[in-house]
């Protein structure tokens, strides 16, 4: 039996309703071979989660980035809440070591399927809506996901760089200089460490896996240096 009891300390989050949260890791292959038993699958809290989720990130997104344009929130957020994001989200807290999965559905890999993890992790945060309330969401969010954020993990959904060069001729025609200075690391993990100047001072620095995010983390680094992002 799945030990909700050590799963809720871990996420810090304490349930009046412990079936709210037994529901949102029940697959429907489970309870179709338990119908005898009076549980419900996850797909209802799942709905409801993908909502709450997208609220979240939505109300996150627009206050951390004021300079951003609707059509760069909308890209950002969709990186964010896609498939491939909730996947790490759910593995980081081992979900799937808590899934009640149907005997066919566990001999076929259901238990790391992607699709199966992520609508968890949707319907976790559905459940945690209905038990805890909109609060509660939001400060699990701020333990697990703003931060990913906030560190340039969805760097590639955005264009610091536009906002930069934005923000630098709002008051001033200077120009931006971005210039790779280091390159480190074995070819198969290379790592690339830009600069990005104005007017010929240094005003960030950025680290990444291509030059490209190098850069963009680097002009990241200038907007929060200079008050442009909080």
């Amino acid at each position: 039996m799945e030990d909700f009891s050590s799963f809720q300390e871990k996420v810090n989050i304490h349930f009046k309703d412990v079936t709210l949260l037994e529901q949102a890791f029940t697959h429907s292959s489970y309870v179709n071979e338990h119908r005898k038993t009076d549980r419900e699958d996850n797909e209802r809290l799942e709905f409801l989660g993908d909502a709450v989720l997208e609220l979240g990130v939505s109300q996150y997104l627009y206050r951390e980035f004021p300079e951003m344009a609707e059509g760069e929130l909308t890209k950002l957020r969709a990186s964010i809440v896609c498939e491939a994001s909730l996947v790490k989200f759910a593995n980081e807290l081992n979900f799937q070591e808590f899934i009640l999965l149907g005997k066919g559905e566990e001999m076929t890999g259901g238990r790391n399927r992607p699709a199966l993890l992520a609508d968890v992790f949707e319907a976790f945060i559905g459940a945690v809506y209905l038990d805890k309330g909109f609060d509660q969401v939001v400060a699990f969010l701020n333990t697990y996901v703003y931060p990913k954020i906030k560190s340039g993990a969805f760097s590639h959904a955005m264009d610091f760089k536009s906002q930069l060069q934005e923000y630098i001729q709002r008051d001033r025609n200077s120009r931006i200089e971005y210039e790779i200075v280091e390159e480190r690391g074995p070819a198969h993990s290379r790592e690339f460490i830009a600069h990005v100047s104005v007017q010929n001072e240094t005003v960030g620095i950025g680290v990444g896996r291509t030059k490209k995010e190098a850069e963009q983390k680097a002009a990241h680094q200038a907007l929060l240096n200079n008050g442009a992002i909080r």
